[in-house]
């Protein structure tokens, strides 16, 4: 019979190992564990990225995005949402509530210029991040509205052309051209308004002596915009000024070229007879006097020169194909400038 002594040893012996092996498979499950509990950590936060965080995959680039006014955070997150800016309506809801700017979303339009992840696009619209960056936009002196409607439409996504044609149908020659700077959701209106505001602000200084002379403020936009076209430097503004202004004078027809650039497209060497017949009140070789408008909008250059010509006995005159502009008091002194530089075209 055993020692109690040694019974305890043998005991305590097979205790401790069965300590050891529990002890290893606890180790081994547990690594087990982590894994698992690894992997599915990575899961979620894949699954989230995925599906909740990073940006739609037809995010609005460069369009405009417009927050209502007067939209819960609720309305707000599911505009967004339709609007393909985020994935997921309730975690933008529990972004800008964790930001504690829930009653605090600044509405507008928005301009995102790269793609955002819903956290980027929750703080722009918790402190009113809009991203609108004025936009330069130059008119070129003598455009015409339609020429404008179509610069406009094509750069700014909230502008319509039609509108801006319909109201400015009795504005051509009364939007300055000049350079601008526009916001991105600027429309048709706020243009027309600063156009005719710089026109106004231009010709202001000028009034006076448009009062003193013998013509109306819409006569002189009307000759300054048919000058506009016809000359280049101020010298030969002012004379050609000078002879249209004499032509009306004593009653004779225009008879100017750049009339049929505003109603057919057409210049001096593109004019046909049949167009030189046209029935058109802007036909300045069939109809006396100006035009009933402005054929474009002129530089404040071509109105001062409008305002003041060089006066002279100059009925006549014509421009060769460099630009150089030959002034003539007779019919026949034109004719024979005509050949002279021009020749038959």
């Amino acid at each position: 019979m055993e020692p109690p002594e040694q019974k305890l040893e043998e005991l305590f012996d097979k205790g401790h190992g069965l300590i050891e092996r529990l002890g290893e498979r606890w180790d081994l499950h547990a690594n087990r564990r982590t894994v698992i509990i690894l992997i599915i950590i990575g899961a979620l936060a894949t699954f989230s990225y995925v599906e909740v965080i990073q940006p739609p995959d037809a995010f609005p680039l460069n369009q405009l995005v417009e927050v209502p006014q007067g939209q819960s955070l609720a309305e707000v997150a599911q505009t967004l949402k339709d609007g393909q800016v985020v994935r997921s309506a309730f975690a933008l809801r529990a972004i800008v509530k964790l930001l504690g700017n829930e009653r605090n979303v600044h509405a507008g339009d928005y301009l995102f210029k790269e793609p955002l992840d819903i956290f980027s696009v929750a703080y722009k619209l918790a402190v009113g991040a809009y991203g609108l960056e004025p936009t330069r936009v130059r008119i070129h002196e003598g455009a015409t509205t339609k020429e404008m409607a179509t610069l406009f439409d094509r750069q700014f996504e909230r502008f319509d052309a039609d509108n801006f044609l319909a109201q400015t149908k009795l504005q051509e020659g009364y939007l300055f051209p000049d350079t601008y700077f526009f916001l991105p959701n600027v429309t048709e209106d706020t243009v027309i308004q600063a156009m005719r505001q710089n026109f106004d602000t231009q010709i202001a200084p000028l009034l006076p002596q448009i009062a003193s002379s013998t013509h109306s403020l819409s006569d002189i936009v009307v000759m300054a915009s048919i000058i506009e076209r016809e000359a280049h430097n101020s010298v030969d503004r002012r004379k050609i000024s000078g002879v249209l202004w004499n032509r009306i004078a004593r009653n004779m027809l225009l008879q100017v070229d750049v009339t049929f650039l505003y109603t057919v497209g057409k210049g001096t060497y593109q004019i046909t007879m049949k167009d030189l017949l046209t029935d058109s009140p802007y036909n300045t070789y069939k109809y006396k006097g100006l035009p009933p408008t402005a054929i474009g909008s002129p530089s404040l250059d071509s109105l001062k020169a409008a305002i003041d010509p060089i006066v002279s006995n100059n009925l006549y005159y014509l421009a060769d194909r460099n630009g150089v502009t030959y002034f003539s008091k007779t019919y026949a002194e034109h004719l024979r400038k005509k050949n002279l530089y021009i020749g038959s075209y």
